[in-house]
């Protein structure tokens, strides 16, 4: 006996959860095992293409975040922020199934690729040219409170939500450089190191993004609170 009601909501799908996520095309938008090159190109494109989703999620987040600092909001921001990082470690642990190729496997996957790269993915592209509109917007509330970030950090009970802020802003530069770095150790174990990537890009390149940051600020200010400390001793 089925006790599953008839969907209310349009749609081909047999039930609301089919209509209302969209199913059929959802599961359309990967190859037919007669088209692949390599039985692996569905892993590769369902990592590829679910990374991409909450690239999207992530990059909605951070829009939003950006929007309630412009009204001088501290709180809400926060809890967006919080998960944008989420979306990021949900990218950086899809990274692990594509290590379950073997690096002859991602050869043949490689041939169906083209010119196809990371660095063309709109998801990453459209995070990467917001995040540094949390940073300005930051710099801008730090000017306008007439806080100094080493003050800041000395101080950080006195101005908890911005105390909480960098954090979450720092958070999230940690993740994606982690990100980063998880992509570089993939494509390394994946293609070597002293070749060039599908756009004739060649890996070591991706090595030398391990140490970009969109934050330094955040990272240097560190150093001057231990240098404070040790004045202190």
């Amino acid at each position: 006996m089925s006790y599953a009601k008839p969907p209310v909501l349009a749609g081909s799908g047999k039930s609301d959860y089919e209509n209302y996520l969209r199913t059929d095309e959802l599961l359309s938008l990967q190859k037919d095992s007669d088209q692949w090159e390599h039985r692996d190109e569905l892993l590769f494109t369902i990592v590829h293409q679910t990374s991409e989703l909450w690239l999207k999620l992530a990059s909605s987040e951070v829009a939003e975040a950006i929007e309630k600092l412009r009204k001088d909001n501290l709180r809400e921001p926060q809890r967006l922020l919080s998960r944008a990082v989420l979306c990021i470690h949900q990218t950086h642990n899809a990274l692990d199934m594509l290590e379950k190729m073997s690096p002859w496997d991602y050869q043949q996957v490689r041939r169906a690729l083209g010119h196809g790269s990371g660095f063309d993915s709109p998801g990453f592209n459209r995070l990467r040219k917001l995040i540094p509109e949390l940073g300005e917007e930051f710099r801008r509330i730090l000017n306008t409170q007439g806080v100094e970030l080493l003050e800041l950090f000395l101080n950080d009970r006195k101005f908890e939500d911005l105390f909480q802020l960098a954090e979450w802003l720092l958070e999230l530069d940690e993740r994606v450089s982690l990100w980063r770095s998880r992509h570089f150790k993939v494509v390394q174990r994946s293609i070597g190191s002293d070749v060039a990537g599908t756009q004739g890009t060649p890996v070591e390149v991706l090595a030398k993004l391990n140490n970009f940051t969109f934050f330094p600020e955040l990272w240097n200010v560190r150093t001057e609170v231990t240098n404070v400390a040790l004045k202190d001793e």
